[in-house]
């Protein structure tokens, strides 16, 4: 279905008058007209959400570098059940399960995730595809481009995905094009196969019926064919067009420069090898602004601090889920977390939590790891009275 609320309604903060805003799209419905927003949606055929079992050098996508990895922590307990009017949300970061031709992980990577299956719970489960899933297309590295890094890995893997419980992937990021239109196609067409959406292009919003709630998600990047994150008045008028049609509103950005030297959120346009990666600070309140509920960032291979804004939480990067044979590890390279968020009904915050994960030799997921006292630190010295106060345990709370 092709539709979009010409009219670009926006919601301002909190929503306090969600009776209101759904009679005035049901007032607009009959103006919607066909103009390019493409809606992917995630419920199954019969109509019901699904519930199954539920990188380092410069561009942090390198050959290991030396460090060591934190010991591993206990698990943490799995989510608890669904509670009747709300969402629950799971995300991670980056994620790539190795790279054609030799990089591939035992198996054919059946049992890759494992280790965290119980941690990829949720309505929603969310993950960067830091990846084309093709064996064709043309590689966009030279033999001699040092800091070019391409990655592929079959289009059979995107059954991986929809077994460990994801429900959509991300594809707004600057390795969907590593290899050209046949691998977009390819990686799509595979995505495809499995039921599995996808959301990340252009003017792109994905929808999901969770238990009777509509739940949009939209993904933004400083990258060709993606919704355009340093475009901020286009991103305000998508997420307001998705704020229109659904409920929830899940944005995902891929943005910030890349590596071990970039936790912090910086202020303003951050540059990464002379490409503008976005100013995700100012992003983040323009699209909370616009109707989005949850920010969740990828894209600089560490994880970054959390902050409350108008009541709406913003996780800045989950950093490197897994990266097999791709990332560099040691240390907060290796350091990960899978964050869980139930949202209520009208997209107000009703509790979050984050699990700590660790990518450990040669790049597959698993519990424990620092996650929890990287991100606590780092929301405090970034963000300081709106940071996300984070306990011992994970549980996130306003401030």
């Amino acid at each position: 279905m092709i539709v979009s609320d010409d009219q670009g309604h926006q919601r301002h903060g909190p929503r306090t008058a969600k009776q209101t805003r759904r009679r005035l799209v049901l007032a607009l419905a009959g103006s919607l007209v066909a103009v390019g927003v493409l809606v992917a949606g995630l419920a199954s055929r019969d109509g019901r959400a699904g519930s199954g079992p539920w990188p380092a050098g410069p561009a942090g996508a390198h050959p290991p570098v030396p460090g060591s990895i934190a010991p591993p922590k206990p698990a943490a307990a799995p989510p608890g059940p669904h509670r009747a009017g709300t969402v629950r949300i799971a995300a991670v970061g980056d994620v790539v399960m190795g790279t054609l031709p030799d990089d591939l992980p035992p198996d054919d990577g059946a049992s890759f995730f494992d280790p965290v299956d119980d941690l990829i719970a949720g309505d929603v489960v969310l993950g960067n595809l830091e990846s084309t899933l093709t064996t064709d297309g043309l590689c966009k590295c030279d033999d001699d481009s040092p800091n070019c890094f391409a990655f592929r890995t079959p289009p059979s893997y995107a059954r991986w995905f929809k077994k460990a419980g994801f429900t959509v992937m991300n594809v707004a990021n600057n390795h969907i094009d590593d290899f050209g239109a046949e691998g977009r196609r390819q990686t799509f067409a595979a995505l495809r196969a499995v039921h599995l959406p996808y959301t990340g292009r252009a003017g792109q919003i994905t929808l999901q019926q969770v238990h009777g709630v509509r739940v949009a998600v939209v993904g933004f990047a400083p990258d060709k064919g993606a919704a355009d994150l340093t475009d901020i008045p286009a991103a305000r008028r998508l997420t307001a067009r998705a704020a229109a049609m659904a409920d929830v509103v899940l944005v995902t950005m891929h943005a910030g420069a890349e590596g071990a030297d970039h936790t912090h959120v910086e202020p303003g346009s951050e540059y990464f090898l002379g490409e503008d990666r976005g100013d995700a600070h100012r992003f983040s309140r323009a699209v909370i602004d616009a109707g989005a509920d949850l920010v969740v960032g990828s894209g600089p291979h560490v994880m970054r601090g959390m902050e409350f804004y108008k009541g709406r939480l913003i996780a800045y990067s989950l950093g490197n889920f897994a990266g097999y044979k791709v990332f560099g590890l040691g240390g907060i390279l290796s350091t990960s977390g899978v964050l869980h968020v139930t949202l209520h009904a009208d997209g107000s915050y009703a509790s979050g939590r984050l699990y700590p994960t660790q990518i450990v030799e040669p790049g597959t997921p698993e519990p424990g790891g620092d996650g929890i006292d990287l991100v606590s630190g780092l929301s405090e010295e970034d963000f300081g009275p709106s940071a996300a106060r984070i306990s011992p345990d994970g549980t996130i709370e306003r401030p």
